[in-house]
Formats: structure tokens, sequence, C-alpha cells
């Protein structure tokens, strides 16, 4: 077995805050044992304060854990900080990396010099990410004047310049219009397909988590509360796939013999329409379909996923 690119065991980081005149103990993040495989796509996911962002401070070395042990790309975040930070590249959807008033041109090639990038391989790699990432139109502009769409494409290449091993990606589509965001994404499957790049996303964007991310991790409290897959997240809360069938003449849905793990959620037009909910582990849309089929025939179908939103409200609603 390969060496983790993330591994915690029973990582914990706390603060004391003031409340009031006394002071008290907020547990930020609690008992985190945590891995990541080289090339793995990991949604690191929660609610405001369930303790994203301490994590991914306490993985590039800007935190000190409480307790617990971490190893990012087989180093200590904090005691191998300068060689950690030339394998691992990070976005702050709300920050910026690049320097405010210069070219973004110009931010490259400081970038370019701090990790120490030979003339070549930086202009090898500043070319493959220009055209990637469509920074051409706009490679001479102040980043003070781009738009967030082109900020966020120039931070996405800067974070990528030096190649790192391991991305870590906070927030990286807020406020970005429908085009931006797609433009953005595919760009991430490509870097990850091409070059074996791991990636940890925390994001409230849950089109995001399902168009990049193989993996959820889901934390409440600073705890993990699901490791999995997003099927297996949906199947935790018995959340279920919805069948849509237009048929060619009304039947009620009493004649319809669905199979075990189907059910009758709704009709329209008399009976001509029929939404059906089914367990994915118990019946297959085939099955439902064939089921169907028996009463009429059926002009048209469409099957809804579950909502992943809608998915982790109700985890939490279960956990509280």
């Amino acid at each position: 077995m390969s060496e983790p690119i993330i591994e915690t065991r029973r990582l914990t980081r706390t603060f004391r805050v003031r409340d009031g005149l006394t002071r008290r103990t907020v547990v930020a993040v609690e008992d985190l044992s945590l891995r990541v495989d080289p090339g793995e796509a990991v949604g690191y996911i929660g609610a405001n304060g369930a303790g994203k962002s301490t994590t991914i401070k306490m993985l590039t070395g800007i935190l000190v854990p409480t307790s617990g042990e971490a190893r990012t790309c087989g180093l200590r975040p904090v005691a191998d900080r300068r060689r950690l930070a030339r394998q691992v590249g990070v976005v702050f959807g709300q920050r910026s990396q690049l320097w405010w008033d210069l070219p973004v041109g110009d931010s490259f090639g400081l970038l370019a010099a701090i990790h120490r990038l030979s003339p070549a391989d930086a202009a090898s790699r500043r070319d493959e990410l220009v055209a990637q990432l469509e920074l051409k139109e706009f490679w001479t502009t102040p980043v003070r004047q781009l738009s967030l769409g082109q900020r966020m494409r120039a931070e996405v290449a800067a974070a990528l310049l030096h190649r790192p091993r391991l991305v870590i990606l906070d927030e990286p589509t807020i406020g970005l219009d429908v085009l931006s965001k797609q433009r953005l994404r595919e760009f991430l499957v490509a870097e990850r397909r091409e070059h074996g790049t791991t990636l940890l996303l925390t994001t409230h964007d849950m089109g995001d988590v399902e168009r990049l991310c193989d993996r959820v991790v889901l934390v409440d409290r600073g705890r993990t509360a699901y490791d999995g897959d997003l099927a297996g997240l949906s199947r935790t809360v018995g959340a279920q796939r919805v069948m849509t069938v237009d048929l060619a003449e009304p039947v009620p849905a009493t004649a319809l013999a669905l199979p075990d793990g189907a059910s009758h959620v709704g009709e329209e037009g008399h009976g001509l329409r029929h939404r059906i909910g089914f367990d994915s582990e118990q019946a297959t849309a085939a099955a439902v379909l064939a089921a169907v089929s028996t009463a009429a025939e059926v002009l048209d179908l469409s099957i809804e996923e579950p909502d992943v939103e809608d998915v982790v409200r109700r985890v939490y609603a279960s956990r509280r």
C-alpha cells in the first residue's frame, strides 16, 4: 500500500474563548482520524463551524494541533512546513495569494522564484496553465482589476504552478457564475486525470462535490459523521431515487405491482404520469420500469437522484 497523502490520528484542536467575564474551551476538531491516498478526490463538507477550515490549517502547518498527529505528504505540517509548501497547493476562495497591484503574469514570476522552479519548468507549466484556464486575455491586467471568475482561475493556476502532489481548495467556486464554475470544474477533473493530483475540497456548493469528488467526509462539530461515497451518504438517511414515468393510457396507482424497495409517491394527469421512489440497494431502475410496463406502455421516463444538500441536512438533523 502506498504512503497516504493525508493521514491523521485522533487529531484535536481546541480554543479558549471569552464568554462574558469567563473563558471557556471550544472544541473545533475532535479525535479526527482520516486517510487520503494518492490520486483521491475527497469532499470535506459540513456546516459553518464544523471544523473544516481548522483541519486544513493543521494539515498545512498554520495551526498546531492541541493533541493527536497529522502527516501531509509524509511530512509533519508544522516542523516541515517549508518542505511541505513545495508539495501542497492551497486555494482559499476569499483570500488571495496573488499580488493585488501587480499584473497576473508578474505574480506568477514571483511564485516561480519562491518555489525555485527552473526557468524552463516555470515557462512550460505557465504556458500549460494559461492555455487550459484561458488566462491570456488578462495576463497583463493587475489582479485588483479582475472579475471574481478571472481571479479564481488565476488563483487555481497559481496554486498548481509548482505541480503539487496535493491541492486543497477551500470554497473555490464561491460567488462564481455558472460558466466560470463549469470551466473550473472541467480543468480540475483534467488536472487530476493527467497528473494524478490528489484533491481535498471544502465547499458548501454540493455541485462541486458531485462533479469533482468520488468520496465524501462529512464532519459535525469537529467529528466525522460520515466517510464514504455519495450514494452511501444518501443511504444513511434512507434517501431514494425517484423515477417519473409517462404512460400511454391512464393507470391507477393500485394497478402498479411495484417490486420490494419501491413505493408510489405521486401521480398526475389522472394516472398518465406516476412518480415512484426506490432504494437502489433493494430495487433496480430496470425492475421498477419492468413492473410499470406490465400495466401500460411507457412513453417517457426520467430518474432523479437524491438531492445532496437535502441529504446532508437530514444527516445533521438525525444527529441532533
